[in-house]
């Protein structure tokens, strides 16, 4: 919204946003992997990050409008270092303007992209680690996740609007699964075998109840007397 990005235009930002963010996520993850082989601490680490996020998450106020991409720390250092461009030049990250190569706004837009996914990866990678200690595994997981996102994205921006509750939701999954890897070895010691199957139950019906409640709820609000059905 903030940089007005036509729509026949997001695509190739998806496309190099996302082969930037696979690049970025297996670094993250292979280094990971490593401190949690040599410092099995870390996992605890992690564990009290999740919590802090979803209750952060849980008492955010969720309005769009605090969202300022100009207080990005990446954005101010690209401002700071090459000249920018005011224009779009049709799909062009880069593009001459008075002899010289400047930057255009959708340059910025993928800076945004890839820092935000850096934002994500530090919640959603210490969650998959909760999971298993698998580089493998979390890697390919975080890449077909990934790319199922350039094909789901427009689809999921038409449908945010009516899943209010999702990311109280995801606050609640974030918070379990931090919990999860505090208390992992009396988990473990208390359901055994099917503390995985648990696990998964409990962030299933998480994620379909909050999106449940929000239809039901935006159902009941539209069926209301007076109320706009356009």
């Amino acid at each position: 919204r903030y940089f007005a990005v036509p729509d026949e235009w997001q695509h190739r930002v998806l496309f190099w946003g996302i082969l930037g963010a696979l690049v970025m996520r297996a670094v993250m993850i292979l280094t990971g992997a490593a401190l949690i082989h040599r410092y099995h601490w870390v996992l605890y680490v992690m564990g009290v990050f999740l919590i802090y996020t979803g209750i952060k998450m849980l008492l955010a106020t969720g309005n769009d409008d605090s969202v300022k991409p100009e207080h990005n720390p990446a954005v101010r250092l690209v401002r700071r270092f090459f000249p920018l461009s005011s224009e779009y030049d049709g799909e062009k990250f880069i593009s001459v303007q008075n002899g010289r190569r400047v930057l255009t706004p959708l340059a910025l837009v993928l800076v945004m992209v890839e820092t935000t996914d850096v934002v994500f990866a530090l919640d959603s990678i210490p969650a998959i680690f909760g999971v298993t200690n698998d580089a493998f595994i979390v890697f390919t997981s975080n890449v077909f996740a990934i790319l199922g996102l350039r094909s789901l994205y427009f689809v999921l921006a038409s449908l945010m609007g009516y899943f209010r509750f999702l990311k109280y939701g995801l606050a609640i999954v974030l918070v379990f699964i931090g919990v999860k890897m505090l208390a992992d070895k009396w988990l473990k010691a208390w359901l055994g075998e099917y503390l995985t199957n648990v696990s998964l139950g409990f962030v299933v019906g998480t994620i379909l109840t909050s999106m449940l409640a929000s239809v039901i709820l935006g159902v009941r609000e539209q069926a209301r007397p007076g109320s706009s059905s356009s």
